[in-house]
C-alpha cells in the first residue's frame, strides 16, 4: 500500500526517497552525487530533505512545462 505524503519524515533516507519519487535506490545515489537532486551527507549515507525534494518536484514540472510551451510557439525549422 502507498504511504501518504503526509507521513513521510521531513528528512529522508535514499530507500525512502526512491519509493517516493518511484526510481531505483542507486538512481537517487547517483543524482545526489551529481548534485541533480537536492542531498546532503551524513557519513556515507545521502539524506534529502522532504520539502526540498518537494520544491525539485515542482521546478521539473515547471520547467518541462515551460519547454514544452516554448516548443509549441517556436517557429518549425526544416532541414533541407
Amino acid at each position: 500500500m502507498a504511504e501518504n505524503t503526509n507521513d513521510i519524515k521531513p528528512i529522508m533516507t535514499t530507500k525512502e526517497v526512491a519509493e517516493y519519487l518511484n526510481i531505483h535506490p542507486l538512481t537517487v545515489n547517483k543524482y545526489a552525487r551529481e548534485g541533480k537532486i537536492p542531498a546532503f551527507k551524513i557519513g556515507t549515507d545521502w539524506r534529502f530533505h522532504k520539502n526540498y525534494i518537494e520544491n525539485w518536484i515542482k521546478e521539473k514540472v515547471t520547467h518541462n512545462v515551460a519547454g514544452k510551451e516554448r516548443r509549441k510557439n517556436s517557429p518549425a525549422v526544416l532541414n533541407p
